[in-house]
């Protein structure tokens, strides 16, 4: 049985209106065994919360299914104007807990610049800062901002703790910065993508104990599943475009981006054959 992790996806009911359980199950039968599922802070909730339902959410679901999914708390840089010193306090002590395997998303996005860029660089800097606190893996959004997103990590120790570049869309010389501080590349269905050569040429040349593929469902679905919502379950489409661009059997990169996810996060996901 071919095996494979999603390394990062989004279920909350805003996404999947149907609960999560059904979009599991498709996994599941999908042949996707672990899920790296986000929570994000702040996103869309009303004046009356203290920003974190959405976080609760996806730990409630890490504890209903702690064999095949597993957490990251963040705050998305769209929502970077928002941080507060309590929303940070409230969000850091969910980090701490055993549910949580990373922190994140967070980082930086000047492609669509919903929050002034000071915010954003700040509010990256202070949750680096609760990343190394708690001494968990960070996972980072960067769009449109490069040389920002890597300056900041550098400076901000990042490298004590590591993580991965989620929605991998830069070029070489970023991966290797990013390698070298110790981030592993995660990819998602933009390597399908027709126009994404500098992503695909950087599937291609990564070192294999090194990548980690994903949906970041419900978007960017791969081809040829493009104009759907995307989901967990077709997180196929990109392991197996990555596997012919390396030339690999999929089989053997199913096995090696699963247990690349697995080290990262800190988590063993179960298979009939691991006695779960």
């Amino acid at each position: 049985m071919l095996c494979l992790a999603d390394a990062h996806c989004h279920l909350d009911a805003a996404y999947f209106a149907e609960g999560p359980d059904a979009v599991l199950q498709r996994a599941c039968d999908a042949g996707v065994i672990g899920l790296v599922v986000v929570g994000l802070a702040a996103e869309g909730e009303g004046a009356s919360s203290d920003g974190l339902d959405r976080v609760r959410f996806v730990l409630d679901l890490a504890r209903r299914m702690p064999r095949r999914v597993t957490a990251c708390v963040g705050l998305h840089p769209h929502d970077a104007s928002r941080w507060s010193r309590s929303l940070h306090e409230g969000l850091g002590v969910l980090a701490t807990l055993p549910e949580v395997a990373a922190v994140g998303e967070i980082g930086l996005d000047y492609h669509y610049d919903r929050s002034p860029r000071e915010a954003q660089r700040h509010t990256f800097a202070r949750l680096i800062g609760l990343a190394r606190e708690v001494r968990k893996p960070i996972v980072v959004h960067t769009r449109s901002a490069p040389e920002e997103t890597l300056t900041i990590l550098e400076r901000e120790g990042a490298r004590d703790v590591g993580g991965i570049i989620h929605c991998f869309s830069e070029d070489r010389p970023f991966a290797e910065r990013a390698l070298a501080l110790g981030f592993d590349l995660s990819f998602s269905g933009i390597v399908t993508f027709r126009g994404a050569t500098g992503v695909r040429d950087v599937a291609a040349w990564a070192p294999l104990d090194r990548i980690l593929v994903e949906t970041d469902s419900p978007y960017l679905a791969p081809v040829p599943m493009r104009g759907k919502p995307c989901e967990p379950g077709m997180v196929w489409h990109t392991a197996r475009r990555v596997a012919e661009l390396r030339g690999m059997d999929l089989k053997d990169l199913a096995a090696a981006t699963l247990a690349n996810t697995e080290r990262r996060f800190g988590r063993v996901f179960a298979t009939s054959s691991r006695n779960e």
